[in-house]
């Protein structure tokens, strides 16, 4: 269990903090994660690696020369925001461009992606390689849809000393795509991890069984079994990673038995014993191994075995020297010490002429995110209960860290005399950039585009209302890229969606279409307990997931049973939008 803390909320954070105070003569601490606090030669390519935070070494104490120039660090087991890469990007950028590299999941998908966006419209070119070495997440001829566990090290490792070897972003990127092409995991768990505060572990394993394929985030395996003998499982690992081998695998490979946190040293070396005898009775030649904790998930119990298939050319930057926090390889010569300026964060808001009205309306949708935050509230623990079944268990605390910041914005921009555009495009931020996670994306996406439909006017029609919820849907699936049936927060969505519009085109009033889209949205996510998730962390895990309504979809139902209720019994009678909720004419 996690006990060193004073607030859960900010041990990632304080984490981080002491991490850069202990380790000063390598990192350097910028919003959004660390970089390199040591000089980088101009022109080099800029490989940043990230994700959630509790998985140490992974991902800040891979930064140093012959690794990553820098790292994003979200909350614990969270993807980080879009700022966040952009600002270590920036930080870390030496005039070579960005490579930034993570495990394949959707969150992280997401924010990278946006940031990418970014950093090419200001002139970095910035690239990004995906990890995708998890064997158990998906089948060799589905490859693409893999998550990125353990394999991180070898993906980074190879991009970072191609990086220092002073190759360009091309030749960085394509030996990246490489290494990971040739790469596989397979992992066990022997019980779950625990998050800071919680007071149990976000799974258990069946006493003496062990739990196989699972992730890195706190999820459980795909399947559970009797629990072997350390020959067994040194068997069982060898032989499923050798089923699953690149067509173009040769005979030199480097083995990586890691530890996810709470299986002792003794032990990985007694495994590893048995599997080098494995690998070698199968004719192959092991190149500089690593048995050790590299990339863990907090306090979990488990392990995982990851096999890189080398070349000539993957085997020289693998073993070129390295110099981190958490990772050493090597001699390396002593670096200066280098002053690292922060990035500007976000953009600057844009400026508007305001009435006294929309500033009414302003406040009016500052009070219905404050409804969307009561609710978020009163089922947090739900919501979490409902993602730990077949995921990472934190969609409750990242909803309630989204709301929370987006309600504070929103805040400051009502103080602000700003219209309802604005309020939302600046919760829509705060969302995504606190919260991070695909939920955090998607959220804070959709609000900033319900805004722009919005826009900044006097009064709203109906039919703006019909406009609002249209563009909030098409931001979720055009950044999410799910459907119907994926078991996400579109199944719940875009039933809203529909039936919203279907009532308010047949002419039932916004309160009436508002009442009629909820109860199609909680039905829609009700269902979603028959259904197999096909998108996200909980895809993996689909059987576990039956019976289980999908907690993305639960959320939305809730928050927009919350705000119904709110404008079906106490709407602000004073603001015109209250004409446009009880229907009165076409323009209030």
């Amino acid at each position: 269990m996690t006990q060193i803390f004073d607030n859960p909320a900010d041990f990632a954070e304080e984490a981080l903090d002491g991490l850069v105070a202990a380790n000063r003569g390598y990192v350097a601490r910028v919003d959004g994660g660390v970089v390199r606090s040591t000089e980088v030669p101009a022109g080099q390519v800029a490989v940043v690696v990230g994700g959630g935070s509790g998985h140490y070494p992974a991902f800040a104490g891979l930064v140093g020369p012959g690794l990553a120039a820098g790292a994003v660090c979200g909350n614990i087991f969270t993807s980080p925001s879009a700022g966040q890469a952009y600002r270590v990007a920036k930080a870390a950028n030496a005039g070579g461009g960005v490579l930034f590299s993570f495990g394949n999941y959707a969150g992280d998908v997401i924010h990278f992606g946006e940031a990418q966006q970014r950093l090419n419209a200001e002139g970095i070119e910035t690239r990004t390689v995906l990890v995708t070495d998890d064997i158990a997440s998906a089948p060799l001829d589905q490859i693409e849809k893999r998550r990125g566990i353990a394999g991180d090290l070898t993906v980074f490792k190879i991009a970072g000393a191609a990086a220092e070897a002073g190759l360009d972003l091309d030749g960085v990127e394509r030996l990246a795509v490489l290494a990971n092409h040739r790469t596989r995991s397979l992992g066990v768990a022997f019980d779950g991890c625990t998050l800071p505060g919680a007071a149990e572990p976000l799974f258990h394993v069946p006493a003496g069984g062990m739990s196989l394929g699972l992730g890195i985030h706190g999820e459980p395996g795909i399947s559970d079994h009797p629990m072997p003998t350390a020959s067994e499982l040194a068997e069982l690992l060898v032989s499923g990673l050798l089923r699953d081998k690149p067509d173009d695998a040769g005979s030199r490979v480097v083995a990586i038995l890691n530890g996810l946190g709470r299986v002792k040293y003794e032990e990985l070396f007694l495994l590893f014993g048995k599997i080098d005898k494995l690998l070698t009775a199968a004719g192959l030649t092991i190149v500089e191994p690593e048995c050790g904790e590299l990339v863990t998930s907090l306090d979990m119990s488990g392990l995982s075995l990851t096999l890189l298939w080398l070349d000539d050319e993957l085997e020289r930057y693998w073993t070129a020297p390295a110099d981190s926090p958490g990772y050493r390889k090597g001699s390396m010569a002593p670096r200066a010490r280098r002053e690292v300026a922060a990035p500007e964060g976000a953009l600057a808001a844009e400026g508007e002429d305001t009435t006294a009205a929309a500033a009414g309306l302003g406040r009016l949708a500052a009070a219905v995110l404050a409804q969307a935050r009561d609710a978020v509230v009163d089922h947090e623990r739900e919501l979490g209960r409902l993602d730990a079944i077949a995921g990472d268990g934190d969609h409750g605390v990242g909803m309630r860290r989204g709301v929370d910041a987006a309600v504070a914005a929103a805040g400051e921009a009502v103080g602000a005399g700003l219209s309802v555009h604005r309020v939302l495009t600046a919760a829509g931020e705060a969302w995504s950039e606190r919260a991070g996670g695909t939920s955090g994306a998607l959220w804070g996406s959709a609000l900033a585009a319900a805004g722009r439909a919005l826009g900044n006017k006097d009064s709203y029609s109906g039919g703006d209302a019909a406009a609002a919820v249209t563009a909030f849907a098409d931001a979720v699936t055009t950044l999410g890229k799910a459907d119907v049936g994926d078991k996400t927060m579109v199944d719940a969505l875009l039933p809203f969606r529909n039936a919203f519009v279907a009532a308010f085109d047949g002419g039932t009033p916004v309160t009436g279409a508002l009442a009629s889209a909820v109860t199609a949205a909680r039905q829609a996510a009700d269902a979603t307990a028959s259904l197999r998730p096909l998108k996200g962390r909980a895809r993996p895990l689909a059987e576990k997931s039956l019976g289980h309504p999908d907690p993305g979809a639960v959320s939305f139902a809730l928050i927009a049973t919350r705000v119904s209720d709110y404008f079906e019994s106490s709407p602000p009678l004073s603001s015109p939008m209250a004409a446009v909720a009880a229907g009165q004419g076409a323009q209030a």
